[in-house]
Formats: structure tokens, sequence, C-alpha cells
């Protein structure tokens, strides 16, 4: 069972904007990339082939506090705080050289079933590999 994930990154040249520093929008990628290490350390996989179920993001906020800049090492950490029947929250935290440096993110997403699109519970298979 997998509730917490942490990835070691370094910002790369094309994650920054003409000010030299990661653009705004580049952050929802490197949680997200968090998150399917998170799966993929729980067995599970967000997109497995032929599966009928999706996982849309239904809110998502961020909070800035100093920027990150080319060459930058830094951490991602991830975790589960919240499962109801039909969402998942995520909390995530990026550090640099150990302390909180750029961002907090909170994050739903809602399950959908293809192709009615309409929310479903969180299958038990999902449930019981990551926690709250």
């Amino acid at each position: 069972m997998a509730s917490e994930y942490t990835l070691r990154r370094r910002v790369h040249f094309y994650e920054t904007d003409v000010a030299g520093i990661v653009h705004f929008s580049v952050f929802f990628m490197h949680m997200e990339e968090a998150e399917h290490a998170l799966w993929r350390e729980a067995g599970l996989s967000i997109h497995a082939v032929n599966d009928d179920i999706g996982w849309p993001r239904v809110a998502t906020a961020f909070e800035f506090y100093r920027p990150l800049r080319f060459e930058d090492e830094f951490d991602v950490h991830l975790r589960v705080v919240q499962m109801t029947a039909k969402t998942i929250r995520y909390e995530c935290v990026l550090t640099k050289n150990g302390e909180e440096d750029r961002e907090r993110l909170d994050d739903d997403r809602g399950v959908q079933k293809k192709p009615v699109m309409r929310g479903i519970e969180i299958p038990e298979q999902v449930r019981s590999r990551l926690s709250a």
C-alpha cells in the first residue's frame, strides 16, 4: 500500500520562461509525474490499457513561494490526504534543499466511467493500494 511518494527532479531549460524561472504551468506536470510514480509504486497504472475508468482533475490550487530556476534540483513530495467514494485528494509540496521552497498543491481527482462520463466509486483494487 502506498500513500506518499517523493520524486527528485532537476529543472530543464525548456521548463523555464524568458525570465529564467519555471513557468507556473509546468508545476502541474511535476505533480502529475509524481502521481504516476505513486500509482506505479502501488502496483497500479493511472491509465491501464483497455481500462474503462478515467481519472479527470476536479480541482487544483497552487500556492507559490519562491521561484525555481534552470538547473535547480528539487523534490516533489506527493501524498494522498483523503479518499472519498469518488475522489482522491492529494497534497503536493516541492522542496529545494530540504525546505519548502516553491509551491503547495491541493488536487482532487474524480473517477469517471467511459463513455458515459459519470462519477463512480473508486474500485477496491485502487482503494486498498492507495490510502490517505
